[in-house]
């Protein structure tokens, strides 16, 4: 039987614009998002590949993707004797498509011409902007056990979250039936599912698509050349034509999964991970998250009283107290400082102290965060300096608005990337 690295190729859907996360992608992708202080969204995806033996993979990608390519790029080598890759497929023009992505069933079938000279049994669609920690073996493996055509990871959802997503409804044999795109709550009571005893206790009673398929090679090739060469969405056009006939199985993953679709959403799952026992475990040996290997000195902290708080490697904490956030890499805070609720981002680089210094003689913050100051319910995207005795206090009395230095949304308050908040600055 051949590995899995033989019969699988993975696509990773780079996301549209991003807007729901902006100010975050004002200047990146959605995939190229840090998160957890060292990583970038699109490291979920591909690590959970690497741990289920799957090593061929494209990332399809479209707006502002420059950060993407040179992270993939400085990131995934693979060895000279390992058919492994990681490509960058960008929506490009051509004589007989001379269209972007139009969505994601569309950016699947414009890229089939380079993903199909690869000799492979199943393609493996996933996103480039969720949370989780899945053994795609498992998936595979009742992928075929069921003889199915197309599989559709998915995850119980409650009354809440259910008009977010795809609802489906699966036979006693776990094969699709019935499938809705983001319903209207007034029908759910007729899309309620047997999700088990633990979820339903949870209120999940709703079995939502994830965005993760399995499609047999001919299976898709056919559905979206032939039979719906015009369809640009998986969730609202391929997935409800293909179950009326085609063998389409519901695969039930009761773990840990978030979709990051929204300022908030990601502010929740970075701040989840300075819980004692996170439900996305960084520090499980067989789940490893990959991501570029930097030479860094470890974080150095001084004075500093710290609760539930993860510190990347290469920080200078002189603050007086951190609670519940993330510091990433490179990260500055000065003394008397005090962080709560927080995720810092991070620097690219360090400052010199000639530069500092000349820095400060034209009235420019040092790159991180000044002296006294006080930041809570915040995101401080990279490379912003931030000013002494500034003051950042978000909350849900704020409005949501857009400033030239930072965006509120939901209460959270993002200071854009490269921002500089002077001496006294207050939000």
């Amino acid at each position: 039987m051949q590995p899995l690295s033989k019969q699988v190729v993975a696509v990773i859907l780079g996301g549209g614009a991003g807007s729901r996360l902006y100010p975050l992608t004002a200047s990146r992708s959605k995939p190229a998002v840090p998160i957890a202080g060292k990583y970038r969204l699109v490291d979920i995806p591909i690590s959970n590949c690497i741990n289920s033996g799957i090593n061929r993979m494209f990332v399809l990608t479209q707006f502002n993707s420059a950060s993407l390519n040179k992270h993939i790029k400085n990131t995934y080598h693979f060895s000279a004797f390992s058919t492994g890759f990681v490509d960058i497929l960008a929506a490009e023009q051509t004589p007989d498509n001379p269209g972007w992505f139009q969505g994601t069933a569309d950016a699947v079938r414009q890229s089939l011409r380079h993903i199909s000279n690869l000799d492979y049994d199943y393609i493996l669609i996933l996103s480039g902007d969720q949370l989780y920690q899945m053994d795609f073996e498992e998936m595979i493996f009742a992928h075929k056990q069921a003889g199915a055509d197309l599989s559709i990871a998915t995850i119980p959802v409650d009354k809440r979250d259910a008009p977010e997503f795809g609802i489906l409804k699966s036979n006693d044999e776990n094969l699709i039936t019935s499938f809705v795109e983001k319903p209207n709550a007034d029908i759910l009571k007729d899309w309620v599912s047997d999700t088990g005893l633990d979820m339903q206790k949870q209120g999940r009673n709703y079995l939502a698509s994830m965005g993760i398929y399995i499609f047999n090679k001919n299976v898709l090739a056919n559905l979206l050349q032939q039979a719906f060469p015009n369809a640009t969405d998986f969730g609202k056009e391929i997935i409800p034509n293909a179950i009326s006939n085609h063998k389409v199985l519901s695969y039930q993953y009761d773990g840990y999964w978030t979709d990051i679709g929204n300022i908030y959403s990601f502010y929740e799952a970075n701040l989840a991970l300075t819980q004692d026992i996170p439900q996305f475990n960084l520090f499980d040996n067989s789940k490893v998250v990959y991501t570029r290997a930097r030479m860094l000195p470890p974080a150095k902290i001084s004075g500093t009283t710290l609760e539930k708080t993860v510190i990347a490697e290469g920080s200078i904490i002189n603050a007086s107290r951190i609670e519940n956030s993330v510091v990433g890499i490179r990260s500055r805070v000065g003394n008397a400082s005090t962080v709560v609720n927080t995720y810092i981002m991070g620097n690219d680089y360090y400052e010199t102290l000639a530069v500092m210094e000349e820095n400060i003689s034209q009235g420019i913050p040092k790159i991180g965060i000044g002296e006294r100051c006080y930041i809570k319910d915040a995101i401080i995207d990279k490379n912003c300096r931030i000013g002494d005795d500034v003051k950042i206090i978000g909350g849900k009395h704020l409005a949501n608005t857009d400033h030239q230095l930072y965006t509120v949304k939901e209460g959270v308050i993002v200071i854009k990337k490269g921002a500089i908040l002077p001496n006294g600055f207050t939000i």
